[in-house]
C-alpha cells in the first residue's frame, strides 16, 4: 500500500505539473483518507465511473477530467455534490491530470494517439505544447484515413473534407482542440485530427484546404491515464483496474 500523497508527488514530477497553467487543479482533488492498494483509472470522474470504483472496492481513482473547472459554480451541490459525496462516503481519493497528461512526451494522450494511428516521424509540440505532427507511412485518401481512425479508435470520426488532396502529413491535438485547425494549416499538413468539432470547423477545413477529422473527445483521450496508472503499478506495486465508461462524444 502507498499513501495518496506519494502517488501525487510522483505524478506531479513525472508530468511536470508546475509548468502548466490549466483550467482545473492537477493532482489530488479529493482525499479519501486512506492508503492506496487498488487504483481505478478512467477518462472522466463521472458518477458511473465512481459507482464502478465503489463496486470494485477501489481506494483511489485516477482520471483525465476531474472537478473544479474555472468559471463553474463553486457550491458542492447537484451533480458535483453527489459525486464528491459518494467519494467521501466510501473513502475514495480522486487524482486528476488534464493538460500535463495531454502534453507528456512519452505517456501523453497526443503521443499515444499518434502511435495508435501509426503516425511516424512524430514532432512535438506546437500551439502551447498541444499540437503534434507526424507522417503516414503511405499516403491515403480522406475516406481511407477516416476508416483507419475508426478501426484504431473504435469510433467513427466526422470527416470534413478540405479538398481532393491525399493525406500524408498530419497534425493532431486530442480532446477539444478544434481551435488549432488554423495552426495546423500554417504547419503545412494535409489533415488535422482532434476530438471535437465546432460550427466553423467545416468552413475552415474547406477554406484552409486541410482535411479535418473529429474523432471524439473521449476516444482520443483514453490513452494517457492508463499509461500513467501502469507506471504507478510499477513504482508502488498497486493494483490497477482500467474502467472505460462508454462515451460517444
Amino acid at each position: 500500500m502507498v499513501s495518496v500523497a506519494e502517488i501525487e508527488r510522483y505524478c506531479n514530477l513525472e508530468l511536470q505539473v508546475a509548468q502548466f497553467e490549466d483550467y482545473a487543479p492537477n493532482g489530488l482533488q479529493i482525499d479519501g483518507g486512506r492508503e492506496v492498494a487498488r487504483l481505478v483509472s478512467g477518462v472522466t470522474a463521472s458518477q458511473a465511473l465512481i459507482d464502478a470504483a465503489v463496486e470494485v472496492k477501489a481506494d483511489a481513482i485516477l482520471v483525465h477530467h476531474g472537478y473544479f473547472w474555472k468559471g463553474e459554480p463553486q457550491p458542492l451541490t447537484g451533480i458535483k455534490g453527489r459525486r464528491i459525496r459518494t467519494l467521501m462516503q466510501h473513502g475514495i481519493s480522486l487524482l486528476a491530470y488534464h493538460l500535463p497528461l495531454d502534453a507528456h512526451l512519452e505517456i501523453g494522450n497526443n503521443r499515444l494517439l499518434g502511435d495508435c494511428l501509426g503516425l511516424v516521424a512524430q514532432q512535438s509540440p506546437q500551439g502551447k505544447g498541444m499540437v503534434w505532427q507526424g507522417t503516414l507511412p503511405v499516403s491515403m485518401s480522406g475516406d481511407e484515413f477516416a476508416q483507419l481512425i475508426e478501426e484504431r479508435l473504435n469510433r467513427k470520426p466526422l470527416f470534413l473534407s478540405g479538398g481532393d488532396s491525399s493525406i500524408q502529413k498530419v497534425a493532431w491535438c486530442s480532446g477539444g482542440g478544434q481551435g488549432y485547425l488554423p495552426l495546423a494549416a500554417e504547419l503545412g499538413v494535409d489533415a488535422y485530427i482532434s476530438g471535437e468539432v465546432s460550427e466553423q470547423s467545416c468552413h475552415l477545413a474547406k477554406e484552409l484546404k486541410v482535411h479535418y477529422f473529429a474523432a471524439g473527445h473521449h476516444a482520443t483521450e483514453r490513452f494517457g491515464v492508463n499509461k500513467l496508472a501502469n507506471r504507478l503499478v510499477d513504482m508502488f506495486n498497486v493494483e490497477h483496474i482500467p474502467l472505460d465508461i462508454p462515451n460517444p462524444a
